[in-house]
């Protein structure tokens, strides 16, 4: 019973390590397979807004579906290789991970419940994909080297600006595209939140509903706390 439990131990140990570790030739692995797969997991989000026929479809949603139970398993594989494992339920970064499946996850065991939420609301949930990469800054080790803390900071900064960029353009079409014209894609969306937090404002796009401009306000107001916060680190 004891070599049981401590061959339990070791496994729990290698499994931690190697989803944490950047310096072997596993651990890169890991860290560039999960890079390529966030990746793809926001290509497929994006590209699902656009029309497409239905085996195109199909294929991209084979492939959300592939991807998001590889996060899965990933997800119970860090909570079990945790060396305490309700801290890392708790873990922000963890919550991301979790809560960046839920919505294709439900959409399989749960259709009807995606459907009482609505599909705006599932969307919502979506666009934490993006915030998955912020879990790559959490120190100078990456899977293709070392980086300065000064260059990491920099890295930090353009991740902000980006995933601020990106989560305002997906809140947005989630509320928006059913109710204004002028956004039927990702794209569409994705110009009126740079248009707007570049404080260009052409005018040619405005919001069609009271959450849509209330995404606006709050997008704007993340954008002034937190860009010259991640600056301020560089300066």
């Amino acid at each position: 019973m004891d070599d049981g439990l401590g061959g339990d131990a070791d496994r729990r140990q290698r499994v931690g390590f190697y989803l944490r570790d950047h310096r072997t030739p596993t651990g890169k692995a890991v860290d560039l397979s999960v890079f390529v797969l966030n990746l793809a997991f926001i290509a497929v989000f994006v590209v699902d807004t656009y029309p497409l026929g239905p085996r195109t479809r199909a294929a991209v949603r084979a492939v959300e579906v592939g991807i998001a139970v590889v996060f899965l398993v990933e997800y119970l594989l860090r909570v079990y290789g945790a060396p305490d494992r309700l801290a890392e339920v708790r873990n922000p970064y963890t919550v991301v991970d979790l809560v960046a499946v839920l919505p294709t996850l439900l959409s399989l065991v749960a259709p009807g419940l995606v459907l009482v939420a609505g599909a705006g609301a599932v969307q919502l949930l979506r666009v934490v994909r993006v915030l998955r990469f912020f879990r790559f800054t959490r120190d100078e080790q990456f899977f293709f080297g070392t980086v300065e803390r000064e260059t990491l900071r920099t890295m930090t900064l353009v991740l902000t600006v980006l995933s601020i960029f990106f989560v305002a353009a997906g809140l947005f079409w989630a509320v928006e595209h059913e109710a204004n014209p002028a956004i039927a894609t990702f794209g569409d969306a994705f110009y009126f939140a740079v248009v707007s937090l570049t404080t260009v404002g052409f005018g040619d796009i405005t919001p069609a509903t009271s959450a849509g401009r209330w995404v606006t306000v709050l997008a704007i107001l993340a954008a002034v706390i937190l860009v010259p916060r991640q600056a301020s680190r560089i300066v």
